[in-house]
């Protein structure tokens, strides 16, 4: 009998397991863009009217520099909305409530990587393009300045080797600064100044040649710092 018991309660709690992990689940594939991340935080900033001078909407990329480097953002009345993984669509999804709902004078977009890398599926050139070119008409339409900047250097994608990154990440960026000057937005160049010959990451900037180090953020930051001031200084 207490064989039984025991062996009852093993089964329950696996398939108890089972059960949260298919709660998960669903709740991923109802909420795609993981717009409840930011949710709570969101309505704070909004309720208390203490709204950010810029915003930095991303993946990963966005998510750890917020992470490694808090001062850089606090001191300078910025906030991070990066998410890990994501890839524009998701990003354009959740662009109301990250950015124009937080008031921002100007917003930092650093998009793309995970859309080559194929997160959520291929994407062709068209399709990146089209999803950069909304989230920056949402944000003139609400009066706020636009950064946009190039994907960083990417030789190959640890979790999706053989892929060869380089030519569509130059394909993109060469989109990105055209675009931004017909339009008569910045343009920021981070790539130029992480890349190695081979157009990849240089090694004391990512450990896996795609997220940078502390050391890859410590280059990154005074260049959006400057873009930034350029880019407000007619206010």
């Amino acid at each position: 009998m207490k064989g039984f018991i025991f062996l009852f309660f093993i089964v329950f709690n696996i398939s108890l397991g089972h059960s949260q992990t298919e709660k998960y689940q669903e709740l991923m594939s109802q909420d795609w863009a993981n717009l409840e991340k930011y949710r709570e935080a969101n309505q704070e900033i909004i309720a208390s009217g203490n709204f950010p001078e810029v915003v930095f909407m991303g993946n990963s990329i966005t998510e750890g520099w917020t992470n490694l480097h808090p001062e850089f953002f606090e001191k300078h009345n910025f906030i991070g909305r990066g998410i890990g993984g994501q890839t524009t669509p998701q990003m354009l999804i959740r662009f109301t409530p990250d950015v124009i709902d937080l008031n921002p004078k100007l917003v930092v977009i650093l998009a793309g990587t995970n859309d080559i890398a194929g997160n959520t599926g291929f994407s062709s050139k068209k399709m990146i393009t089209d999803n950069i070119k909304a989230m920056v008409q949402l944000a003139q339409q609400n009066n706020i300045k636009v950064i946009l900047s190039s994907i960083l250097p990417v030789y190959d994608y640890p979790w999706r080797p053989g892929l060869e990154p380089v030519s569509r990440i130059s394909e993109i960026n060469k989109w990105m600064e055209n675009y931004a000057r017909e339009n008569e937005i910045s343009y920021l160049d981070y790539f130029s100044h992480l890349s190695n010959s081979q157009k990849g990451m240089k090694k004391e900037f990512a450990d896996d040649g795609v997220h940078p180090t502390e050391a890859g953020y410590k280059i990154m930051e005074p260049l959006v710092l400057e873009a930034i001031k350029d880019a407000l200084k007619t206010d």
